[in-house]
């Protein structure tokens, strides 16, 4: 055991020794309840609590509960306030020993017609309650109390947070970037379990595999207490299930709903449904089950290779790729709830959720790096094979099926005794992504060469940025022929298996310690995070066929709406004929054992925290601050794999042919990080808050980037290309400040604003060197990710949301929101100052909602300005994205207390995605995407 963990021991302990001395008042008890609506049947989450004469306050759970110890005897108000309702205040006496009950309902008498626990409304309400009641800086995204949430996935339910920034794939929400930082600088967790990554080379989470007919609620925090796990700069945004404790009566929701994406004229069905019931008075059950099967398509233009000569701008490689995919989602949760004695509740939560992804490819590539064009401009080229310019025309298919899992499980409970309180958890969690049998490649192509019968001439309009154009001039009908495309390629994925595991042991302890005025908490514990990480890659690579195969014989029709790019491969042609005519392929040994073995790595990362930390609060004025410690790790296997071309020597030995040499690498490595942080919350007036934090954090480098893969190619004249894993680079470490005000004119509205400041060491990017020696492995060029140095986020956010309700009838239906966010972030690689990838100077949401009588509707923007995707080898190579502007509408009516009908239009303005670089004569095109819009029709049956 390290000598920093002795000492943090040693310190917990003098903690615990100290609360066991101070001890508590003589005579003082508990006051417990929940805090509930509609005639105590649903929980009221977010709800804050006061013992008025005190200055005690506390904010209510997702069960509605709320709890205040070592609360000196006598008789008390307790008033509690809600963003959508007036307070409520109700005397308690509270005895020398034992605990209290009181329960409070909200919303009684007149004052029920206020409150509202359905809709847009309710989303709103509880939201704004929720963030005036952390103890820290957050957003919140909630379901009203008949389980509507607002958005289709998580990631796309978080957009609407003050900060965040959605990164889309094939037009859905899929990685959030928070105040401008890349996804894998977040940390995700469902219900306190951090959330194991499906993906083989990254940290972050693509939440759109969680369906959001599951989930209660979604937090984004932006500061962090020494109670949390410290692995995250931009936030950690924790997922929470719903519990049976919820509501005290059964609960069942149904929804039905069909989607229509114009591209692809299919419709997409989606089913889910979702319960809770009290199996005994002490004994709950939740859960849910969705399914969705989704089919659109995608229209892509690629290109890359830009280069100048003579005058003339042009791409070596233009692509136009058609895409349709079909995604299918399913997704269950139960949670069992079980009040086990007065002082003791326990819980078993489960998660799963599956993702499947059937993605068809169809490319039409003009591949011009053997060519120069002969005419043009800074905007067009034209190139002719008779002028010695040869080139080349492929025609290919992707397809590649991929099944993503995560699975979450996590048995806890808490337990009061007098003054102090248990909380402990056991967690497991798994995340799987597979392929096998996936297609991609396989590739047919025709070269056009000289000035005979292959003649061609080609010509490229780049003056549409998005929408680079073709003309296709002599040799157009060998170009339009079929059988004129020969089979060359064939890459088969036999197996692509990433599998994700941790398991987790958690401990807390609280001392409350009642004051004449306000409370004290000190809180201490452990946590242990046994983490996982394999990847297997098995790869059959196919290079010529005996006999003929030509692109007629496995002939399809394009879906492509950009331009014609007939004739292409059919979708299942490559796979029929495979199963068939293996048998008559060229398997090319080097590459397959090259791609089988270069991607293989293990990773076992093992953290170890402990904390301190103490919690002071009195009236106004709320302080938390502490000490946490972690300590990591890493035993770290991978493969080196070196591609010796023939004619090369080998330990003095010449090669007849090229040869792959697979040598197996393992390292260990350990550190430790103290990580600091403190958490002031004022409330300068009855409704208005001020916050300021600041904390310590460190986020680890990526499992791919730090496994020792070291992938080295070695020509016949002994030059060694490569790419490296580098398992010595150092964890991102960070310092972050912010601090904020709030304030809450009225009911159900919050305007805030706020400043934030981050210092990051270590940032970490992928370099290009030139000869040099890395972990005893020399090489001639290599792409290595390497620590840069210090970097910077700075910048503000502002935040309004209001219900109209001072407007005259109808308007009072009104709903209204609007967030902005600036971000300037800045680092150092290399001697270049750049700004961080994914890094958005100004990102915006907005929405304008209606929700009066059974009618609700709602239309919302989302914006996010343009920013740095990759870092290239130089400026110009650098990868920027464009601007991002998207329209969603929402309509809903309610046909009676069961049955409401809905629909919504998602992307109504065709926004494209599109990447570029930034050339000399002007932008270059890199990526084009457009998704065209989808529409969804529905219902809703609640019981």
């Amino acid at each position: 055991m390290s000598i920093q963990l002795n000492r943090f021991l040693l310190l917990s302990a003098t903690a615990l020794s100290a609360g066991l001395v101070l001890g508590g008042n003589a005579m003082a008890g508990e006051v417990a309840g929940r805090v509930t609506v509609d005639g105590g049947a649903q929980a009221l989450a977010g709800a804050e609590v006061e013992i008025v004469e005190l200055g005690r306050k506390a904010a209510t759970q997702a069960d509605g509960s709320f709890r205040f110890a070592d609360v000196t005897s006598g008789t008390y108000t307790l008033r509690a306030s809600y963003s959508a309702g007036q307070e409520q205040r109700q005397p308690v006496t509270v005895p020398a020993t034992g605990t209290v009950v009181a329960d409070i309902l909200y919303g009684t008498g007149d004052q029920m017609a206020e409150l509202v626990v359905v809709g847009q409304r309710a989303n709103m309400a509880s939201a704004i309650s929720r963030q005036r009641s952390a103890d820290g800086i957050q957003g919140v995204v909630t379901r009203d109390s008949a389980g509507q949430f607002p958005d289709q996935n998580a990631a796309e339910a978080v957009r609407r947070l003050s900060g965040v920034n959605v990164l889309n794939d094939q037009g859905e929400g899929r990685f959030i970037a928070v105040r401008g930082l890349d996804p894998n600088l977040n940390a995700a967790s469902i219900n306190g379990v951090r959330t194991p990554a499906p993906e083989a080379d990254i940290r972050g989470v693509a939440l759109d595999v969680i369906p959001t007919e599951l989930v209660e609620s979604i937090e984004v925090k932006k500061t962090l207490t020494p109670d949390m796990d410290a692995d995250t700069i931009g936030a950690s945004i924790e997922i929470n299930t719903t519990s049976a404790l919820e509501r005290s009566k059964p609960y069942l929701g149904i929804k039905l709903e069909g989607g229509y994406n114009e591209k692809t004229t299919q419709v997409s069905p989606k089913a889910s449904v979702d319960f809770s019931t009290k199996l005994t008075d002490r004994l709950g059950l939740a859960g849910g089950f969705s399914y969705n099967k989704r089919k659109f398509a995608t229209d892509n233009i690629e290109a890359e290779g830009w280069k100048t000569a003579n005058g003339i701008t042009y791409a070596d490689t233009v692509q136009y790729r058609d895409y349709d995919v079909e995604r299918t989602r399913i997704g269950a949760s139960l949670s069992f709830d079980y009040i086990a004695s007065d002082n003791t509740d326990l819980y078993l939560r489960g998660l799963y959720s599956r993702f499947d992804d059937q993605e068809y490819r169809r490319r039409l590539i003009f591949d011009m790096e053997d060519a120069t064009p002969v005419s043009g401009s800074a905007t067009t080229a034209r190139f002719d094979s008779a002028a010695g310019e040869r080139f080349t025309v492929i025609r290919d298919l992707k397809d590649r099926f991929e099944r993503q899992t995560m699975t979450s499980l996590v048995a806890g409970g808490e337990t009061h005794a007098d003054a102090w309180t248990f909380d402990y958890s056991v967690s497991y969690g798994l995340a799987n992504e597979k392929e096998d049998g996936s297609l991609d490649p396989g590739r047919f192509r025709q070269r056009f060469s000289g000035s005979g019968s292959s003649r061609g001439t080609v010509g490229f309009d780049y003056s549409d940025l998005g929408k680079p154009r073709f003309d296709f001039g002599t040799g157009q009908a060998n170009f339009l022929a079929p059988s004129r495309y020969s089979f060359y390629q064939l890459k088969e994925t036999a197996l692509s298996d990433a599998q994700d595991e941790e398991w987790g042991l958690k401990a807390d302890i609280t001392r409350s310690f009642g004051l004449d005025q306000g409370q004290f908490d000190l809180k201490f514990g452990a946590k242990a995070r046994l983490r996982q990480k394999d990847y297997d890659k098995n790869v059959n690579y196919y290079k010529g066929i005996s006999g003929s195969f030509t692109l007629a014989d496995v002939l399809g029709d394009a879906t492509y709406q950009i331009t014609d790019i007939d004739p292409v491969p059919s979708k299942r042609g490559l796979e029929g004929f495979l199963v068939n005519n293996r048998g008559r392929l060229s398997l090319s040994k080097v590459d397959t054992q090259n791609d089988s073995a270069v991607a293989d790595y293990n990773v076992d990362e093992d953290i170890y925290a402990g904390y301190l930390m103490g919690r002071y609060e009195n009236g106004s004025l709320l302080a938390i601050g502490g000490l946490r410690m972690e300590h990591t790790r890493n035993k770290l296997g991978g493969n080196l794999v070196e591609l010796v071309t023939a004619g090369s020597k080998r330990n003095g030995v010449t090669l007849k042919d090229d040869t792959v040499f697979v040598t197996p690498n393992s390292q260990k490595r350990d550190y430790t990080d103290w990580l600091p942080s403190l958490s002031l919350r004022y409330e300068a007036d009855d409704d208005v808050v001020l916050r300021a934090g600041t904390f310590r954090s460190v986020v680890r480098p990526g499992i791919g980037k730090i496994a020792p893969r070291f992938v080295v190619e070695e020509s016949e004249d002994g030059e060694r290309k490569g790419t490296f894993g580098n398992p010595g680079l150092d964890p991102y470490r960070a310092w972050n400040f912010d601090v904020s005000a709030e304030w809450y004119p009225t009911r159900e509205a919050v305007l805030s604003g706020g400043f934030f400041y981050k210092t990051i060491k270590d940032y970490i990017v992928d370099a290009t060197f030139k000869n040099g020696r890395l972990n005893g492995v020399a090489y001639n060029k290599a792409v290595i990710p390497i620590n840069g140095d210090d970097a910077t986020v700075k910048g503000f956010e502002a935040n309004y949301q209001q219900s109209l309700l001072f407007l005259p009838e109808p308007l009072d239906g009104l709903l209204f929101s609007l967030n902005y966010t600036y971000t300037d972030a800045k680092g150092d690689v290399l001697g270049r100052s750049i700004p961080l990838p994914a890094s958005s100077k100004n990102t915006l949401t907005g929405m304008v909602g209606y929700e009066k009588g059974p009618i609700s509707l709602r239309i919302a923007t989302t914006y996010r300005s343009g920013y740095l995707d990759e870092l290239g080898a130089s400026a110009l190579e650098d990868r920027y994205v464009k601007d991002h502007m998207q329209w969603d509408l929402t309509a809903k009516y309610k046909v009676n207390d069961t049955i409401q009908l809905f629909g919504e239009l998602v992307n109504l303005g065709d926004e494209p995605y599109l990447a570029y670089q930034k050339g000399p004569n002007g932008d270059r095109l890199l990526q084009y995407e457009e998704y065209s819009w989808t529409g969804k029709l529905g219902v809703r049956l609640t019981y």
